[in-house]
């Protein structure tokens, strides 16, 4: 080695003894206060649509939200770390690496053992699923036989090796070295795989990508998802304060928000409509997609609420006409199309600009204590029944107790302008209030695909084998952690 090697060689060495004594100090802090005083809030989670994914460079997904939340509870920053696999998730909490794990962990005993958990936030139920066509196993017998996939380190995993060591050693399985379960579905998909087992809410949440497959049985009892801490002493008030904060958000609803606006709205397409989307979102996107991208820059909307929106109303036909006179990919009416200055309704670029400064105006005309994402919401409401009706549903959920500045309490109340008991006593009368509700639930459905379809693409490739030739001091600095 030469000079200059050795020169930048004993600096790199020198730098990562330095980082670690730094650390070492760090480390003797309680973990609360530290998170204050540094201003940044770690947390190490997986990829996925309903933990962490990026969409044009903005973060989602259920577990981002959650510790978005706390971020800002905190008045911290927060860093999302995402893993690769599961068992690095771990090895990033016995290292701490990160002051705690947010990635739809469940709660089992032997994670207790090793580590702190926090109270539960979520549960769920685990599934096998399998491809129609395919011989559906109705019990625990019929996975014997059958090409089964988990993921690697999770605890599915850790339930069939017990099951396998217990009654059924004739069982096989194989652990996939992931932290998507995204790769178990594509597996089955493609007949890689027979079967593979995954959390209820992550299938609910990804059917439709996949809407070949479907439940075979429940695989066990619920389960609870919770965050884990690395076992020290220095995270008891942070521990406290998580308990503390979930407990917060369960009493005032926004927890269930968050559920319902991750989770809440993909039974509301059936497996033909999602299968009918997966089609059009391979043949037909691809035509108009940089143009409906142009039009939502040009009005500050995500591209894929505005795709969404356009799909919803014509499939992304440029000529489509309904029997009531409305057309185009936004199906506009002649009012609202003059309104937004619209000359030629089946020209795509008009349409979408005209449709996109339509669902503009409506949510600037929404009062303006209506916050997001209940805000949007309640536009795309009005964009299908009108101003009017939607006010009188607002009206309806106040006197029935519920919060007119919430979707959920909106929503509940909708239907209601369908009976004559309700809107004889309303100002605007009936309108076809349960239309308006699928109408805006199918919206967010496929806006929440068109995101998830994007998550391959956008995820990080793991690190190369370079942190191997590395000496050990410096991989176990976070200066060069890959």
């Amino acid at each position: 080695m030469n000079a200059t090697f050795h020169r930048l060689y004993h600096r790199l060495l020198l730098s990562a003894l330095v980082a670690g004594l730094l650390l070492q100090g760090c480390s003797q802090q309680d973990s609360l206060a530290r998170i204050q005083a540094e201003g940044e809030l770690r947390v190490v989670t997986r990829g996925g649509p309903t933990t962490y994914f990026l969409s044009d460079n903005t973060p989602g997904g259920f577990e981002y939200d959650l510790a978005a939340l706390m971020a800002e509870d905190l008045g911290v920053t927060l860093v999302m770390e995402p893993a690769f696999s599961l068992e690095e998730i771990f090895s990033r909490l016995r290292r701490s690496e990160a002051d705690f794990a947010a990635a739809g962990l469940t709660l089992t005993g032997e994670r207790q053992a090793e580590f702190l958990d926090a109270s539960p936030y979520l549960a769920l139920t685990p599934q096998v699923i399998y491809r129609t066509g395919k011989k559906r196993p109705r019990n625990i017998d019929g996975l014997i036989g059958r090409k089964l996939v988990v993921l690697a380190g999770s605890s599915h995993a850790a339930s069939l090796a017990a099951l396998q060591a217990e009654r059924l050693p004739e069982l096989e399985f194989e652990e996939v070295d992931d932290a998507d379960s995204m790769a178990l579905l594509e597996r089955v998909d493609s007949n890689e795989a027979d079967l593979a087992i995954i959390d209820s809410n992550e299938f609910s949440v990804q059917q439709s990508l996949y809407p070949r497959l479907e439940v075979a049985f429940d695989l066990g009892t619920e389960q609870q998802l919770v965050w884990y801490l690395a076992q020290d002493e220095q995270n008891q008030s942070l521990l406290a304060y998580i308990d503390e904060f979930l407990g917060r958000l369960q009493k005032d609803g926004t927890l269930e928000r968050l559920q319902t606006l991750h989770f809440g709205q993909s039974g509301h397409v059936s497996r033909v409509g999602s299968h009918t989307f997966a089609i059009n979102m391979r043949q037909t996107l691809p035509t108009y997609i940089d143009l409906i991208k142009q039009v939502a820059d040009e009005y500050q909307l995500d591209w894929t609420l505005l795709a969404a929106v356009a799909y919803q109303e014509s499939h992304w036909d440029p000529t489509a006409t309904s029997p009531t006179g409305v057309r185009g990919m936004m199906m506009l009416t002649v009012p609202t199309a003059r309104e937004m200055g619209v000359e030629d309704r089946l020209d795509p670029l008009q349409s979408l600009r005209g449709g996109a400064r339509y669902l503009k105006a409506l949510k600037r005309r929404l009062p303006s204590d209506i916050y997001e994402p209940d805000r949007t919401y309640m536009a795309l409401a009005a964009y299908n029944i009108g101003r009017g009706h939607l006010e009188d549903a607002r009206v309806l959920t106040e006197r029935h107790g519920g919060d007119p500045h919430l979707w959920k309490d909106v929503m509940g109340n909708l239907p209601l302008l369908q009976k004559g008991t309700y809107y004889r006593e309303l100002r605007y009368g009936y309108a076809r209030g349960l239309e308006a509700v699928t109408y805006v639930q199918n919206i967010r459905h496929y806006e929440n695909i068109l995101q998830w379809q994007e998550l391959p693409a956008q995820q990080q490739t793991p690190p190369a084998a370079l942190q191997a030739y590395l000496p050990d001091i410096l991989k176990h600095s976070r200066m060069f952690a890959l």
